[in-house]
């Protein structure tokens, strides 16, 4: 259903910096430049696929209040290599990886983080450890 998703950045090589430790620590590269700069991050071209870019209209990006992205992984430690990988490059902490609820078959393991921006993301795995 989602072809790609895209957050605005008032500081593009730095949020291309954090972007590039962010998902080179699940094996996600860069599979598109736009003439604008802005990248598009993915691991297959039939694959959603994430964008940062500077607004389109010239206007500062600003924050979403209650917008997230989340980002689905096959396993917790990839989960856990997300998070540390975010707050490594200089993102913010907004909930440890771990259990939200009960284990069992779908147990919903996830970690929270803000972007250099303040956007924030979810990584996240459903399903028993």
């Amino acid at each position: 259903m989602l072809g790609y998703t895209m957050y605005g950045t008032n500081d593009l090589p730095r949020a291309l910096t954090f972007y590039d430790a962010l998902f080179g620590a699940i094996g996600v590269n860069r599979m598109m430049a736009f003439p604008t700069g802005a990248v598009a991050y993915g691991v297959a071209w039939d694959k959603p696929m994430f964008a940062i870019g500077t607004p389109e209209n010239g206007a500062p990006a600003t924050v979403g209040n209650g917008a997230m992205m989340a980002i689905v992984l096959d396993e917790r430690a990839k989960v856990d290599a997300l998070h540390a990988a975010a707050l490594a490059a200089g993102g913010s902490d907004e909930g440890a990886p771990g259990v939200r609820g009960e284990e069992g078959d779908q147990a919903f393991y996830g970690a929270y983080f803000r972007d250099l921006d303040g956007n924030k993301f979810c990584g996240f795995r459903v399903g028993p450890a």
